[in-house]
């Protein structure tokens, strides 16, 4: 619920005539798959000087689960652009598979790739975070998709982070109106 944010005092579409228009915002819608139903939220990207500020609340997610016999702990929650932009659920087993690999256009090592993303922490289901990044502009992520993943990344294994199944996705879709549209502000998302 960042009820703060207008796109409009970062950045100025760059044109005016509609075919011509270069989006100075974006946004992901993310729902949980089968293995998260009640995950929801949304990532809203927003180009200021020198790179992009992100921003994202998310509802659902699962309770932290500490790492036992052999098995990775559930949460914190990695958190990626993925290159492909679907998120047709396929396998529900291990959905979200056409969401593609760890968004990496400078084909970086993990750990730096520009798609690589803090981990999310679940309060009580709920997370909320707001990061800028260099890595990238608004216009060179839409079209691609948000993927968050069941446990934690480590940003160390290749070639990505072993973070797990993937529990929600959101495709990024460009944003032309001079503010963030109002279900984002109030969070009614």
């Amino acid at each position: 619920m960042n009820r703060y944010m207008n796109a409009g005092q970062y950045s100025p579409v760059v044109s005016s005539t509609p075919s011509q228009r270069v989006p100075h915002w974006a946004y992901a819608q993310i729902q949980g798959g089968p293995l998260a139903p009640n995950l929801s939220g949304y990532v809203v990207f927003i180009d200021v000087p020198h790179g992009t500020e992100v921003f994202v609340e998310v509802v659902g997610l699962p309770p932290y689960q500490p790492a036992a016999a052999h098995q990775q702990p559930i949460g914190p929650h990695g958190f990626h652009i993925h290159d492909g932009g679907s998120c047709e659920v396929g396998n529900p087993d291990n959905p979200f598979q056409s969401a593609g690999e760890h968004w990496n256009p400078t084909h970086q090592p993990h750990g730096n790739h520009a798609g690589d993303f803090p981990v999310l922490f679940s309060n009580n289901g709920y997370a909320r975070i707001n990061f800028f990044t260099n890595r990238f502009r608004v216009s060179d992520v839409i079209g691609k998709s948000i993927i968050i993943h069941q446990n934690p990344d480590d940003y160390r294994t290749q070639p990505a982070g072993n973070s797990g199944k993937r529990l929600a996705c959101g495709v990024i879709q460009a944003g032309y109106e001079q503010s963030v549209p109002h279900s984002f502000q109030t969070g009614s998302y």
